[in-house]
């Protein structure tokens, strides 16, 4: 019981911990939000859309998916148009000061983004589906449980934290600068992923 733990919590922060559209986001929403409580939409979203991928996962449609080719090209596709939109937007948009920020994003318009960015992000569905999912079939009943609500206590940690990490970086910065060079770099990473994306439907 404890190794599957163990396991579940040590593989999904590695999976989770290098710096992707979704973690952007949510920095980047708790740096520009006046009070933390306005980032909660999104941590709450984030870490309900990759609880969702996770249990889905583990209860084996990982197999499913990765058995059907066409299935993971649309899966791939969708990813690739929506983050190439994604990265444009973020490109485009211009630093905010913190007297602003509480009328730029609305409760609504976060939990829109942090859904996109979590179930239409094919990183996160193959880390999800693809590593956490086949990880899972070493573990049967209550030790596959375990397994399971291990690593959905790492997303929720993660999302909630890294919120309070912007939150900081944003009370440091309220000219708002750090935030468009952030989004500058999201927004490479976002292209960066679409190309990579774009090369692996040959194989």
């Amino acid at each position: 019981m404890f190794s599957a733990i163990f396991h579940g919590f040590i593989l999904a922060f590695g999976l989770i911990l290098p710096l992707g559209v979704q973690n952007v986001f949510v920095f980047n929403q708790g740096a520009l939000q006046p009070r933390w409580v306005y980032v909660l939409p999104v941590v709450l979203t984030a870490s309900l859309c990759d609880t969702l991928l996770i249990s889905l996962a583990v209860f084996g449609v990982s197999a499913v998916v990765l058995g059907v080719a066409w299935i993971k090209v649309t899966l791939l596709l969708i990813g690739i148009i929506f983050l190439i939109y994604m990265g444009y937007t973020t490109w485009k948009s211009k630093a905010h000061t913190v007297e602003t920020t509480n009328q730029s994003f609305s409760p609504r318009k976060q939990f829109v983004f942090a859904a996109s960015v979590s179930l239409l992000n094919p990183h996160a569905i193959m880390d999800t589906i693809g590593v956490i999912g086949t990880s899972s079939l070493s573990y049967s009943g209550a030790a596959k449980l375990a397994f399971m609500l291990s690593c959905i206590f790492v997303s929720w940690m993660w999302f909630f934290g890294l919120s309070l990490a912007g939150r900081m970086v944003g009370k440091l910065d309220q000219s708002g600068r750090f935030i468009l060079v952030l989004n500058k770099l999201s927004a490479l990473i976002m292209w960066g992923t679409a190309i990579y994306l774009i090369f692996s439907l040959n194989y």
